[in-house]
């Protein structure tokens, strides 16, 4: 785009900027507020100019814009061709601009729908692993099996040498755990406190100390104590564990299997959006602005460093890395959008309080929790987000091609596995 700003405007901004500085500039010789126009033109004007070129040439572009009802989608790339004083300014913006595009192809997108229960069964393999999560273990005067939990100090050697981080002292380890290196722990079983043993191992080929991988191994274990594994009971102590108290076991049956219809329907719900999302991809293709996608690579390293923390800084993590992540995310941003936009679509506030007392649930106080999410504005905005997603989903749905299937509950809530590169 090439703009033209007359000259009258650039010089009526540098003048205004002058008047200003004159007002408060300080020059030996002179009173505040009393210096000639003349000194402070001599002293200020380039600077003045310059500031007031960048700021007509910001505003005058997205006034051309604005006119020319363009929707850019990130900052312009500005070339200057005559910035002479007492002439029109003239510069070239160039910039990319969101795609203009409709939304198509939902009688093509395939969706399965699973439906599944909680059933009696599933909800007595849900109390066992929880109450595996809480073993506790007590010294046992007996040798090694495997779930135990051994107290040991070992040494490593690789040809004869003891290698950096292959000893310790009074570590834990669980027999069966899969914690050490192939045969570590098959070679701990049977052994009992106070015994000594040496293991002959090999490192993997794939070890992640390349210095290690592959090599044979020599370890000298030292077993100073034998625990073996005791589940804890379901009763009143082990309930209050999770906040609920005085209401005995089927209580806690109760409070658990509502827990796991909670996450069946959000793993249901998750499965469903996930398809309409990929379907909607796969019909709308569409070329993505260069600018969008460098700001969300740029989120996505931010919330990497965030979450794994480390001293890097985010621009030191390569963009390829985020590079797909953010293009799917970025795309979908625009057909989501699209869709709420032809279909006219707005968060329906029954919804929105719906998903909120349903999140609101998983707490001990949840009418504190609904109250929180409609005294905090932003928070509430995110809400009403998810439920537009949902109704974008729902309207997708209505053309589709949409088959149930029963499935066990297990099947319903485990992760779909991703794709396994070539």
């Amino acid at each position: 785009m090439s703009i033209t700003v007359p000259a009258e405007r650039i010089e009526t901004q540098v003048n205004k900027r002058l008047q200003q500085t004159a007002q408060k500039a300080k020059i030996p010789g002179f009173r505040p507020g009393k210096v000639p126009m003349s000194v402070i033109r001599q002293r200020y004007e380039a600077d003045a100019r310059q500031e007031a070129v960048g700021d007509v040439i910001q505003s005058s572009f997205y006034e051309a814009v604005v006119e020319q009802k363009l929707n850019p989608a990130g900052a312009p790339s500005v070339e200057p061709k005559v910035l002479e004083k007492g002439k029109d300014l003239e510069f070239v913006a160039t910039f990319e601009v969101f795609p203009e595009f409709t939304v198509a192809g939902f009688d093509s997108i395939a969706v399965e729908r699973l439906s599944a229960d909680v059933s009696d069964a599933d909800l007595d393999k849900m109390l066992d692993i929880l109450r595996k999560q809480n073993t506790r273990f007590e010294v046992a005067d007996r040798a090694a099996q495997n779930e135990d939990q051994l107290n040991i100090d070992f040494v490593g050697k690789v040809d004869g040498e003891v290698f950096a981080g292959g000893s310790a002292k009074a570590t834990q380890l669980v027999l069966g755990s899969g914690r050490m290196i192939p045969g570590f722990e098959d070679g701990l079983v049977g052994a009992k406190a106070g015994e000594e043993r040496v293991l002959n191992v090999t490192f993997p080929e794939d070890y992640q100390n390349l210095d290690l991988a592959g090599k044979a191994a020599e370890f000298t274990v030292t077993v100073n104590s034998v625990s073996e594994p005791k589940l804890p009971e379901l009763n009143e102590e082990f309930f209050a564990q999770f906040g609920i108290k005085e209401t005995g076991l089927e209580g806690f049956r109760a409070e658990v299997r509502k827990n796991m219809e909670r996450e069946l329907r959000q793993a249901i719900k998750s499965k469903v959006k996930n398809q309409v999302m990929d379907g909607l991809l796969a019909s709308n293709p569409i070329e993505v602005p260069k600018a969008l996608l460098d700001n969300e690579v740029n989120r996505l390293r931010v919330q990497a460093v965030q979450q794994f923390g480390g001293n890097i800084k985010p621009d030191q993590l390569p963009a390829e890395l985020f590079e797909e992540q953010a293009k799917r995310r970025v795309v979908l941003g625009l057909i989501v959008a699209e869709v709420v936009k032809q279909f006219e679509l707005k968060p329906d506030e029954a919804r929105v309080r719906e998903l909120i007392q349903e999140m609101a649930s998983a707490y001990q106080e949840p009418e504190q929790v609904v109250s929180w999410y409609y005294k905090n504005e932003q928070q509430l905005n995110e809400v009403r987000s998810v439920v537009l997603e949902e109704q974008v989903v729902d309207t997708v749905l209505q053309k589709a091609s949409v088959t149930d299937k029963a499935v066990s509950y297990e099947e319903a809530v485990k992760p779909v596995e991703a794709p396994q590169a070539d």
